[in-house]
């Protein structure tokens, strides 16, 4: 099968993430979408996170209520050693489901910090990324960069979708609740 990897916090799940999931699914691409809920970004503040298990736990919630969504909650990473790097996961994966292909999904804003990655040509070469639009991020300029940027540049496995953008953010939604202002249309 063709596994389409949504890795991140999801703290909250949102709207946003709804309409990539909606359209992950639908996508002939790809045969299921795995939601994979990561303990800790290596990149991102650990002091405004729910416990891994509570984001777990609320991802199992959200999604249950989408029966029409192709997706699996993975709790892979739960049990990982920290630090929780794509690469790992990806392997992991494949080591659990040799029989499956993987792509990871990233937002287009992820594209520009894509070389700060642990081993990001592994997961470029071995894997592949697809890319869904950010708000003010050049999609097509931004691949065109990290290809220009590695000597493996050509062999990239790289797809830009045409899904819904996303223009709201958890963190924003955080702020939001934490200003106490009602977040709850914006929650999956």
């Amino acid at each position: 099968m063709k596994i389409a990897v949504y890795s991140g916090s999801f703290n909250p799940l949102h709207i946003g993430h709804l309409a990539i999931l909606e359209y992950l699914s639908k996508d002939k691409r790809f045969d299921w979408v795995y939601l994979v809920v990561s303990p800790q970004n290596p990149f991102k503040d650990a002091s405004n996170n729910r416990s891994a298990l509570e984001r777990y736990d609320a991802a199992v919630d959200a999604v249950t209520k989408h029966p029409e969504l192709q997706v699996w909650v993975d709790d892979i990473e739960l049990d990982m050693e920290a630090p929780h790097y794509t690469i790992r996961t990806l392997d992991a994966l494949k080591e659990l489901e040799p029989e499956n292909s993987y792509t990871l999904i990233v937002g287009a804003d992820n594209l520009e910090s894509f070389p700060r990655w642990k081993d990001y040509e592994r997961i470029l070469c071995e894997y592949g990324i697809a890319v869904y639009p950010r708000k003010g991020f050049d999609m097509e300029e931004l691949k065109q960069r990290l290809i220009d940027g590695s000597e493996k540049g050509r062999d990239f496995k790289i797809t830009l979708l045409d899904a819904p953008e996303v223009n709201i953010s958890s963190s924003e939604i955080r702020e939001g609740q934490s200003a106490g202002r009602d977040m709850s249309d914006y929650l999956m």
